[in-house]
């Protein structure tokens, strides 16, 4: 791994994310194959043989799928990409930082400052984008990750009962419990004292707590892979129908890429050689659909988000701290929890306004005097340093009606 490119690839596990999930991992394996080794001595017994080398697989397999999630990557757009037919550009959207058209189901993640093709989300436990090239991977770690803590916390369980039922004295009145040493059976070869009980009481809380958070996000995977979707396809679909309901055009959007069987679908996924289907560019649609449904109803709600955003004024200063302490107790306390990123405003700053939460707005803020076509910056910001603008002029009032005839 040398070269400018594995830098900055050994530099992503140099995030809280990878910090974090590895330290996990670390905590439970190493826990767990001590417990083994004193609840079911792997050299007595065959059944400790195989207990001991199922948890060493379960390790393995974690960690090559994570780090493949992580390394591998999506697969990225080529720099400058531009359709086969140059007619096929009126269909597309053309991402300004890589000076190439987004390719169907690519989007461009500003973590990575890259365009993404089939890009499900960034995770920030891998420190990358889930994609085209590493969907497989990221979905396969995030089923053996709670398998495997299923396992550790089995052991974790057994080891606690074995050991403190071999310490444990029942009296007429009380019950003792002697951490020093087993009353019944030799002193073991790893000591069992409080010590090691606490970490087999932490290790197992933090099984537990990984199989629910990880096993849920494993079946939300699955769902939107059953029907060939990613999580952001899934919310563009959603804005589609409302969109649809909204102007009530009649029109009926329909997913382009849902092969209309789940095994099908599971196919595009995942596969004997673990290369995805595909280049990450063209993509096989059912029938009726075109090959640019996905991007002409994008470029649809780029245009409806337009005509919905709201203009506001700064009338406050914002630093574009996360949490500002300045700015009230609420805002302080509900914060976004999100990695989008937050914008610094100064009095009088124009900001579009998309989306927004009871403390906190997201939009675009305008660095130049052209609302359409001037450079903006996005991100959260506090509700209470901003006020919609009034109206100026005729001009600038949307037409009674606009809206539900657009």
């Amino acid at each position: 791994m040398g070269g400018p490119g594995g830098l900055r690839q050994a530099r992503r596990l140099c995030h809280w994310g990878p910090l974090v999930a590895l330290a996990v991992v670390a905590v439970c394996s190493a826990t767990a194959m001590a417990d083994a080794a004193l609840w079911y001595w792997p050299l007595d017994t065959a059944g400790g043989s195989v207990n001991f080398i199922m948890l060493l697989n379960w390790t393995v397999m974690i960690l090559y799928n994570y780090f493949s999630a992580m390394f591998v990557g999506p697969g990225y757009v080529p720099l400058g990409w531009t359709p086969e037919k140059s007619q096929d550009c009126i269909y597309l959207q053309y991402c300004k930082v890589c000076q190439s058209y987004k390719a169907p189901r690519s989007h461009h993640c500003r973590k990575c400052n890259r365009c993404v093709m089939k890009m499900d989300h960034h995770c920030p436990w891998i420190n990358n984008c889930c994609g085209y090239q590493n969907h497989a991977s990221f979905t396969l770690f995030l089923l053996l990750a709670p398998l495997g803590c299923i396992h550790a916390s089995f052991i974790f369980v057994m080891t606690m009962y074995t050991q403190l039922y071999n310490r444990i004295s029942f009296g007429w009145s009380s019950v003792k419990i002697d951490m020093s040493a087993a009353k019944r059976d030799p002193r073991p070869i790893i000591p069992f004292g409080l010590s090691a009980f606490a970490a087999s009481l932490f290790a197992l809380g933090l099984a537990l707590g990984t199989t629910i958070a990880v096993g849920m996000l494993f079946i939300i995977q699955m769902k939107v892979i059953l029907t060939n979707k990613t999580s952001i396809e899934s919310w563009i679909e959603e804005k589609a129908k409302d969109r649809i309901q909204y102007y009530r055009t009649g029109e009926t959007f329909i997913f382009p890429y849902d092969m209309g069987s789940k095994w099908k679908n599971f196919k595009q996924v995942f596969t004997w050689s673990g290369i995805p289907e595909g280049d990450g560019l063209d993509w096989p649609v059912r029938d009726g659909c075109h090959q640019y449904s996905l991007t002409i109803e994008q470029l649809k709600q780029k245009a409806d988000k337009r005509v919905r955003s709201v203009r506001y004024r700064a009338v406050e200063d914002y630093s574009g701290v996360c949490c500002p302490v300045t700015k009230g107790v609420q805002t302080f306390f509900t914060t976004p929890c999100t990695e989008e990123p937050r914008i610094a405003l100064s009095k009088g700053d124009l900001i579009l306004a998309t989306r927004g939460l009871n403390h906190w707005m997201y939009g675009e803020k305008i660095l130049n005097s052209a609302v359409d076509g001037g450079i903006r910056e996005r991100g959260w910001f506090p509700k209470k340093c901003v006020e919609e603008c009034q109206y100026d002029s005729e001009m600038d009032q949307p037409v009674d009606g606009e809206k539900k005839n657009r």
